[in-house]
């Protein structure tokens, strides 16, 4: 059915004063309501068949579990466990990216084996855009540095460990 055909048709139906029409083919289906809760024209197409494709399947290689083994998942032994047990953890107080400088060019705030006072900066966190110095809360000596520099960090996820004696 053409548009002109469509439009002499709803002309037709306002002047003979009938509320509603509707005309049904193969095509189309077309509904006509004039009056107080006459809505516009709603015009519908029939409804057509809709092919669904059949999923495309990819042979893709699994990597098997055991090429893959997770540096977490391997057990401490309980040596290792006792020896950190004594040191203290220093903690990122925020979620950002960890630096150990506060300049690409610039020298490191703290090294294994430094020496570390109540105070003093021992790396620098960003934020949105924003560079928090991250101060020692604890006196003593650093003994290994836990994750490596322009990483993402967690909150009160471990930096440092030290050793207060």
């Amino acid at each position: 059915m053409k548009l002109t055909e469509i439009q002499d048709l709803i002309k037709f139906v306002s002047k003979s004063g009938v509320n509603e029409v509707e005309l049904e083919t193969k095509e189309v289906k077309i509904v006509i309501r004039t009056g107080k809760q006459a809505a516009p024209v709603v015009y519908q197409s029939a409804p057509q068949q809709q092919y669904m494709q059949a999923p495309v399947q990819q042979n893709m290689a699994i990597p098997a579990l055991e090429a893959v083994a997770p540096v977490a998942a391997t057990p401490a032994t309980p040596a290792a466990n006792a020896a950190e047990a004594k040191y203290i953890t220093i903690k990122s107080p925020m979620i950002g990216t960890f630096y150990r400088s506060p300049g690409p060019d610039k020298a490191v705030f703290v090294n294994v084996g430094d020496e570390v006072e109540v105070g003093k900066p021992v790396c620098i966190i960003e934020a949105m855009k924003l560079f928090n110095e991250i101060e020692s809360e604890i006196k003593g000596k650093i003994v290994k540095v836990l994750v490596n520099d322009a990483t993402p960090v967690e909150y009160d996820q471990p930096l440092f460990l030290v050793d207060p004696s």
